[in-house]
């Protein structure tokens, strides 16, 4: 028996891994939260499988469910929205997992920022504007950030998990250092059917955001790369760049 940790990717099915799909098919008890995973995907569950929506349980009822699980011999898929290494809260489950004696493996997802940057149709990484990723979120009143980690601290392109419903204090601490004008977007269901794609600058970005009634499940994305135009082919298919 083994507990699978399953990217389970934005939201759109067709976004699955082959290797998660077959994992999601062959596993007879799939935990999944609700508020993150659309239903379509539980369909591929096998027929009979016990799905458990994990939004309202805390930590210790889900890893005893697993542990239910391992104990009857059944694997468990247990999926996470976009890919688990990051913000999934995998870590602590499998903390509990390695004490109690249940095995589990990881199967990575399409993240939800790529998802956002393929809905906006750009690079995060441009030749002499950004070469730098960072993904972070904010405090509010989630666990606390590390001290020398900070909006303050990041650089390149800036990838803000779990903070669209805190838009305005994130726009208040990017403004002054990348300035107002600065590129800024906010990608709502990225991938699924109902998503919604905003476009605009640090100084109007949180009205946008305002306006659409978004408070949850989008990413905002802010850097100078989501409106570069003007900047040098990249050194990987240049012909100065020796081949042999």
């Amino acid at each position: 028996m083994t507990v699978h940790f399953i990217g389970a990717g934005p939201g759109a099915v067709d976004l699955l891994t082959i290797r998660a799909r077959d994992l999601l098919a062959a596993s007879p008890v799939c935990l999944y939260a609700g508020s993150l995973v659309p239903p379509e995907m539980l369909e591929l569950c096998p027929p009979g499988a016990r799905t458990v929506d994990t939004a309202l349980m805390t930590l210790a009822e889900i890893v005893e469910e697993m542990v239910r699980a391992h104990e009857h011999g059944l694997d468990v898929a247990r999926l996470a929205s976009g890919d688990p290494s990051v913000f999934s809260a995998m870590a602590e489950q499998m903390r509990r997992l390695d004490a109690a004696g249940v095995p589990y493996d990881v199967t990575p997802g399409v993240p939800a920022y790529a998802a956002a940057a393929a809905a906006l149709q750009r690079e995060l990484t441009v030749p002499t504007v950004a070469q730098t990723v960072t993904l972070t979120r904010i405090a509010a009143r989630a666990t606390p950030m590390p001290e020398s980690e900070s909006l303050a601290t990041a650089q390149g392109t800036i990838v803000l998990h779990l903070a669209v419903h805190r838009i305005d204090e994130v726009v208040k601490e990017l403004a002054p250092i990348h300035g107002s004008d600065c590129p800024a977007a906010v990608v709502a269901h990225a991938s699924r059917e109902h998503e919604i794609v905003l476009r605009g600058r640090l100084d109007d970005i949180a009205h946008a955001v305002h306006e659409a009634g978004i408070q949850r499940t989008a990413v905002v994305i802010v850097g100078r790369a989501l409106a570069a135009e003007q900047f040098p082919d990249s050194h990987l298919y240049s012909d100065a760049r020796c081949r042999s």
